[in-house]
């Protein structure tokens, strides 16, 4: 699989990957998945190689969706995969108006650039993660996540300093609602 070029993005070492997902669950039984801030996508293709049925990649970086097309491309993921160029918070917007739900949402935006609370609050508000649903959220250890509602947190992880991880599961029940 390709990484994205220069240094805009901060690819998840194969290490942490393999952590992520013994934390998120081995394996996946069908499910839609969202690749936010996708870089190079490879949370997404992950997921989808253990078992989820489709990936909604997106990033604002054109270097990225580039990355990210090859590697669809290289991994003959075509039919299951979708790619935009968009900022996140209009990329949710659009993905709500489709009546998208999500079984897993991966957050990994540039360290300390946007607000986990707003991202939160806006999957939240659009009713974006089905319910049991997971969010995992890759930040730098030094920030703390906001508690919300409508979520737990059912794992918390720190990678030497440098990585902090949490996935939040969805309990249940809607802010409209």
């Amino acid at each position: 699989m390709k990484a994205v070029p220069g240094k805009n993005t901060r690819p998840t070492t194969d290490k942490v990957k393999e952590s992520i997902f013994q934390m998120l669950g081995p394996f996946f039984e069908g499910g839609k998945c969202l690749d936010l801030f996708a870089g190079s996508g490879s949370l997404g293709f992950e997921a989808i190689s253990r078992g989820m049925d489709t990936c909604l990649f997106i990033d604002k970086h054109p270097q990225a969706i580039q990355t990210i097309k090859e590697n669809i491309k290289l991994l003959k993921l075509e039919n299951n995969t979708e790619v935009y160029r968009a900022d996140a918070f209009r990329a949710l917007h659009a993905a709500s108006k489709r009546g998208l739900r999500f079984d897993l949402i991966f957050l990994d935006p540039p360290y300390n650039k946007i607000s986990y609370e707003k991202l939160l609050d806006t999957i939240e508000k659009l009713n974006l993660l089905a319910d049991g649903g997971l969010v995992y959220c890759e930040y730098d250890p030094s920030d703390k996540l906001p508690e919300k509602h409508l979520y737990s947190t059912i794992k918390q992880a720190n990678y030497g300093g440098t990585i902090g991880i949490t996935i939040f599961q969805k309990t249940g029940g809607n802010v409209n609602d």
